[in-house]
């Protein structure tokens, strides 16, 4: 019987598995390995900064899946922390909560605002599948296709609007497609983002006499290179409202399934400038467990 085997990025998915046991998994109920995606900053499943069509959990269409996510990118200059968690209802519905902290540590002397001043931030969101199956769809070129909205509230609204953000909660909306394809051990992702967020919401929304909305792209793709073991790169376009430069986001991914509850993911990434420091670039770890 012929063995296939895809990666699955967002910061880390694997699949390998032979055709006749794909088909029978999607029929008894319960996906792949890792199919479910890693969760992103933003708590959503998918890729480490980008955003996916997959729904998180191991659930069918019969089933109810669940995970908890910790992550942390040791940068230059900042420091950034995340954990959250996601459910996945039938395969069809994504509803996914994330705490973030991005920690000044002693760059915040030199931007005026105290040692170890952090800015944190709270994402509740939702995603729903429209169309496709990332996996199962092999005989059609037709990827999966998701639609979501993220609601990000900021800390430090002070700060913030002395900054020149134009308020410190927001809503982010998101077009996502995602597509394995299974003898190549490749799978692709793209998304539309509508936002006014600065950094991802951190520093708030909107800036100087710019409240609009902007069309950003988040993009990825992987490969697998054994049956556990997985790499691949990201892109993430960012807006520019506050006046400050807000470069785009992008990294370098491996990532490694523990066992079908179990995933690690290690990144360089590069987040470019970040409130006029530059260069921001480092070290990328996040842990997820699930079912």
């Amino acid at each position: 019987m012929r063995k296939i085997c895809a990666a699955l990025l967002g910061a880390g998915m694997v699949l390998c598995a032979q055709a006749a046991q794909a088909q029978t998994e999607m029929r008894e109920g319960g996906k792949l390995l890792l199919t479910e995606g890693v969760s992103n900053i933003e708590g959503a499943g998918g890729g480490g900064i980008a955003t996916w069509a997959l729904i998180t959990g191991y659930e069918t269409r019969d089933g109810i899946g669940a995970n908890v996510h910790a992550t942390g990118i040791q940068l230059k200059d900042y420091q950034f922390r995340a954990y959250g968690a996601a459910v996945g209802i039938r395969d069809r519905v994504e509803l996914s909560y994330a705490h973030q902290e991005f920690d000044t540590q002693g760059t915040g002397v030199k931007l005026g605002l105290g040692r170890d001043f952090t800015f944190s931030q709270d994402v509740y969101g939702a995603k729903v599948k429209l169309l496709g199956d990332a996996v199962y769809d092999q005989d059609s070129w037709v990827p999966q296709v998701s639609v979501g909205a993220q609601y990000k509230r900021a800390s430090q609204s002070g700060v913030l609007s002395f900054l020149g953000a134009k308020d410190n909660s927001g809503v982010d909306w998101f077009v996502a497609a995602s597509k394995v394809f299974l003898n190549e051990s490749l799978v692709l992702n793209g998304a539309v983002r509508e936002t006014k967020a600065n950094q991802t919401g951190l520093l708030g929304f909107g800036g100087p006499g710019n409240d609009n909305y902007h069309t950003e792209f988040e993009g990825s793709a992987a490969l697998l290179l054994t049956k556990r073991f997985a790499a691949g790169v990201e892109y993430r376009t960012k807006p520019n409202n506050l006046g400050l430069k807000e470069d785009d986001w992008k990294d370098v991914f491996v990532a490694y399934a523990l066992n079908k509850h179990l995933s690690v993911t290690a990144a360089y990434v590069d987040l470019g400038e970040i409130a006029t420091f530059r260069n921001q670039r480092g070290g990328y770890l996040s842990l997820q467990a699930g079912f």
